[in-house]
């Protein structure tokens, strides 16, 4: 079976197909600045990237142009579009609707719409990618895989927020948690590394990029997450806030005499690394001027590791316990400096690196000693996989 898969955000479309007989990537590439004249695509085959510049005006061009990529006469991966045998679509926001992946119809679209003001930014570009897919792929299967519906599983009291309860009532406020695909994922591959059955493990996953949230999975459930009604709460990410005292909010509104857009704006576009260090929402860029003796720039990653090392104690006493943590994301799959930094504050809790084995960027591997009493791991996430491999069990159920 041959899975594509969809990712689709307001002005990009990235994508993969999967052979899932083998779990090979076959193809890969992202589509950047749709609806702009400079937008263009990178198309990965065998390791060889190809770029195309060409104006596309909406996601249905879009779609078209990465099929055509597919079929391509000198480096094109399938000879005809009926090899593509089902599609994955990556959908964030699923409400309380859905607790898991679903085949995708006309009612799980409208579902999905009545999802938008949960995400307003995210939900209308995937709702834009499946309709795409419907158009140059019709009548192949697809699957909606949400970001939200691996932390269906939290108990009321950790999804609750302490605000009148009308409000959950009335417009469904609560944590929902998200990066839910990633980790998924990696409790599951830690588990299978360890080998031992994800059942008899709490685990913590640590999923750290410029969007980042933590994860209590414990016997393979969730059961505490970082992130909240949107991807904005919890720890401070490349430009989002994470949690604040929410009376900043107005104290801000009413002093720079902010509207509620301008304040959105401010604490998901200006705040968290760029908003500390005023350089950059990139850790490359961050660092490098840390290491250049730029103070707000070392205080933004001092936070940063600050604030997740807190978190990975708060998860642990909510989960009664930690048997292994994990580290995926660009950051936590690439950052040595913030990886150790973040374990120095867990050695009250035994957690011991080797910082030999944390000398290493992107590879699968055990960073802990012999002797911690907390396991710690670098798993590569791969949601693309996770979305496939639902796919595939939907559609051939």
């Amino acid at each position: 079976m041959k899975v594509l898969v969809v990712n689709c955000g307001s002005s990009s479309l990235k994508y993969q197909l999967i052979d899932m007989d083998t779990e090979n990537v076959m193809a890969k590439g992202y589509l950047e600045k749709i609806g702009l004249p400079d937008s263009f695509l990178t198309h990965t085959v065998n390791g060889e990237k190809h770029r195309i510049e060409q104006k596309v005006t909406n996601h249905e061009e879009g779609m078209e142009l990465v099929l055509g990529q597919l079929l391509h006469k000198d480096y094109g991966v399938i000879k005809d579009l009926k090899e593509i045998d089902a599609v994955g679509h990556r959908v964030v926001h699923g409400g309380e609707k859905f607790s898991e992946s679903v085949l995708i119809t006309d009612e799980v679209v409208d579902t999905i719409k009545e999802c938008i003001p949960l995400a307003p930014l995210h939900n209308p570009a995937g709702i834009t990618g499946i309709e795409a897919c419907k158009k140059a792929l019709p009548g192949v299967p697809m699957v909606a895989v949400f970001d939200t519906a691996f932390h269906q599983t939290l108990p009321k009291k950790a999804y609750m927020y302490a605000i009148p309860y009308e409000y959950y009532d009335k417009y469904k406020i609560r944590k929902y948690g998200f990066h839910g695909t990633s980790h998924k994922f990696v409790s599951k591959r830690v588990a299978k590394v360890m080998n031992k059955p994800i059942e008899s493990l709490k685990i913590i996953t640590c999923h750290l990029g410029q969007g980042a949230s933590l994860c209590a999975v414990d016997g393979g459930k969730s059961i505490e997450t970082t992130m909240g009604l949107t991807p904005l709460a919890g720890v401070p990410m490349g430009s989002r806030s994470g949690d604040i005292d929410p009376s900043i909010v107005t104290f801000l509104m009413k002093n720079e005499n902010l509207s509620s857009d301008e304040m959105d704006k401010i604490l998901n576009k200006k705040s968290g690394k760029l908003g500390l260090s005023g350089v950059s929402i990139d850790d490359r860029d961050i660092e490098k001027a840390a290491d250049e003796g730029n103070e707000r720039a070392k205080l933004a990653i001092d936070n940063f590791t600050y604030q997740v090392a807190g978190y990975v104690g708060k998860l642990a006493a909510q989960m009664k316990g930690v048997d292994v943590i994990t580290f995926a994301g660009g950051i936590g799959e690439n950052g040595i400096d913030a990886r150790k930094e973040i374990c120095d504050y867990l050695a009250f809790m035994g957690v011991k690196i080797d910082e030999e084995k944390n000398n290493c960027r992107g590879k699968e591997v055990e960073i802990s000693t012999p002797d911690s009493k907390v396991k710690v791991y670098v798993i590569p996430t791969n949601e693309e996989l996770m979305i496939a491999r639902d796919t595939k069990e939907i559609v051939s159920k």
